[in-house]
């Protein structure tokens, strides 16, 4: 092969030009031809006995070159890694593949993205003071009102609505005198003072008794859906019903009712554990974070779309099984918040792009430092991940490449380096 071309586009894209040779595009052909010549009929010849030649006679002289180039693409791809020195990411954009006269070979161009190199400043004693991860009383108390709330009775009242009852309504939304869609609601279940309507909403509901119609003026907030933002609406409600939420005494009989403890007392400790854990966890993601803008910020460098992309995916996968996790369909949890998943992975670009950044500096860090994965290290990878995900360890591998691996291990040692160097102080 002979790399012709290789020119420098910017942001951390190149155009190359690629041609295989004579030899190496034949065998690329045999290749082809003995994949497909079991599918082709030529008359007089039994299915799939047909010689090459016939075949290229009879329907055509590229008929093999599809597969042909496609066979010799990894090859393609792997030489212009190496002769043109960049670290290519992400899968090329072929724009143009073309046979050379009397098939004396096949030329590929294609626009690829590539790892840039990037120059460090410090990244190992680096000052930074740790936040702060206490826990405090009114935390806990906190943490036991959810559990109250989420374990109260609610029993039917004959009295008006105040702030925190269950109302059963009927409504309908009006704009310029005309319904609209998604306006209308019967016997909705509305907590007061959830803030789950537009706002206003609760409020207007709050003296109502059960049978009482009322209007509400109200307006829509500037931040809802571009079709009502900021307008004028009326909404037309009937109480049909006032539930009053009972909430539980917290004593020890209810810490027995919603825990494993015997104990108030134990339960609260229990709380203080679990809170302390999660602040602590905070505390370090914040500390790592400070310490990658600190390291980021010393180089200003392309960062490949692919990269960016690769990281909004994760993140927008991450929050998909957080919101799966309790119960809710993400594409309606989004729906509530007035937003898609497109828009929403788009709101992650800033995000996706400073993971990307740290990544790099991080593999810079690994090649300054030296830090190799290990064969073993790798292993232990796959069978962490096999373990984890229930898959079997041979297909991971088949789907996970084993540089991808490598890379994953390499930034993850980089950061303990970074971590473990840096002079932490209290905030």
């Amino acid at each position: 092969m002979n790399l012709k071309n290789c020119e420098k586009k910017g942001n951390s894209t190149a155009e190359l030009v690629i041609e295989a040779n004579t030899e190496e595009f034949e065998v690329a052909i045999g290749k082809s031809f003995m994949k497909n010549r079991g599918h082709i009929t030529v008359s007089g010849f039994r299915k799939g006995k047909a010689p090459r030649k016939i075949i290229e006679k009879v329907y055509g002289a590229t008929i093999f070159h599809n597969d042909a180039f496609e066979a010799l693409l990894p090859g393609v791809l792997e030489y212009a890694e190496n002769d043109s020195g960049l670290r290519l990411v992400g899968q090329p954009e072929i724009t143009d593949v073309s046979v050379m006269d009397n098939n004396a070979g096949v030329s590929f161009t294609m626009t690829v993205s590539y790892y840039p190199e990037i120059t460090l400043g410090e990244y190992k004693g680096l000052s930074v003071s740790r936040p702060l991860a206490e826990v405090l009383e009114s935390d806990i108390d906190a943490s036991i009102e959810e559990t109250r709330k989420r374990n109260a009775r609610i029993e039917k009242v004959d009295r008006p609505a105040i702030d925190g009852d269950v109302a059963i309504i009927d409504f309908e939304g009006f704009m310029g005198g005309n319904p609209f869609q998604g306006g209308k609601g019967k016997d909705h279940e509305l907590t007061i003072g959830a803030g789950e309507l537009i706002p206003g909403f609760d409020e207007g509901i709050i003296g109502m008794k059960a049978g009482e119609v009322r209007e509400l003026e109200l307006v829509f907030p500037e931040d809802y859906e571009k079709q009502y933002a900021g307008k004028d609406v009326l909404f037309k409600v009937r109480l049909n019903e006032v539930r009053e939420c009972i909430l539980p005494d917290v004593d020890d009989e209810f810490t027995m009712d919603v825990s494993e403890f015997d104990t108030l007392e134990e339960y609260r400790e229990s709380i203080r554990e679990g809170l302390q854990k999660a602040k602590q966890a905070d505390s370090d993601a914040e500390l790592e974070d400070a310490l990658f803008e600190m390291i980021t910020d010393s180089f200003d460098v392309d960062i490949p779309d692919v990269l960016v992309e690769e990281e909004m995916d994760k993140a927008m996968n991450s929050f998909s099984r957080q919101i799966a996790s309790i119960g809710l369909d993400p594409v309606e949890y989004l729906k509530m918040r007035n937003t898609t998943p497109d828009e929403y992975r788009e709101s992650l670009r800033p995000v996706g792009m400073q993971r990307a950044k740290v990544n790099l500096a991080l593999e810079r860090i690994a090649d300054l430092e030296g830090i190799e994965a290990s064969p073993e290290d790798i292993e232990a990878e796959y069978v962490k991940a096999a373990e984890s995900s229930g898959k079997d360890i041979s297909k991971l591998k088949e789907s996970v490449p084993e540089k991808t691996v490598a890379r994953s291990i390499k930034i993850r040692l980089a950061s303990k380096l970074v971590i473990d160097s840096a002079a932490i102080g209290d905030s």
